[in-house]
């Protein structure tokens, strides 16, 4: 009786056993386009002053220049440069910039503009007009009396002048 639990054990390990079927790997590729050639490549520095320059052309059109030196006291380096590629409908791409104390400049026909803002009032036309307040008009007389008008003729409130 045991003999036989051993030998149903051996046969459903056997049966659970893997079948030797492998997921075929994929064949590796390499590259994905012609290859492009470098036209120029120039590159000097940084020097003992820190200077450098760059510039590199590629067989498709695509060109980066940039060159660049320590500014300041603190020896921060400014440069300035651009870039140039052309778009898969031919038409051109170029970019230029500066980087210095005023940070990145970059320039283009192609970067987005904002949109012109409305001119900013003045603070002057912020202000409410002032107001000057309204003269203090003496009440007429009562009736039937015009003893009032003879002896003061002024119908506004003004302050008399001192001698």
């Amino acid at each position: 009786m045991v003999s036989k639990a051993v030998i149903c054990a051996l046969l459903a390990v056997a049966a659970a056993a893997p079948q030797g079927y492998r997921v075929p790997t994929p064949a590796p590729t390499y590259g994905g386009g012609p290859v492009v050639p470098i036209l120029v490549d120039d590159r000097q520095g940084p020097d003992q002053f820190g200077n450098y320059n760059f510039n590199f052309e590629t067989g498709d059109g695509i060109s980066r220049q940039e060159q660049g030196a320590p500014q300041g006291e603190l020896g921060a380096v400014a440069s300035q440069g651009g870039w140039s590629f052309t778009f898969p409908d031919g038409s051109p791409a170029v970019f230029s910039f500066v980087a210095d104390g005023a940070g990145y400049q970059p320039q283009s026909d192609l970067l987005p503009t904002p949109h012109p803002s409305p001119p900013t009032p003045s603070p002057r036309s912020r202000r409410p007009a002032r107001r000057t307040p309204p003269a203090y008009l003496i009440p007429p007389p009562p009736a039937g009396t015009t003893d009032f008008l003879k002896h003061n003729p002024v119908t506004k409130y003004s302050r008399e002048a001192r001698s």
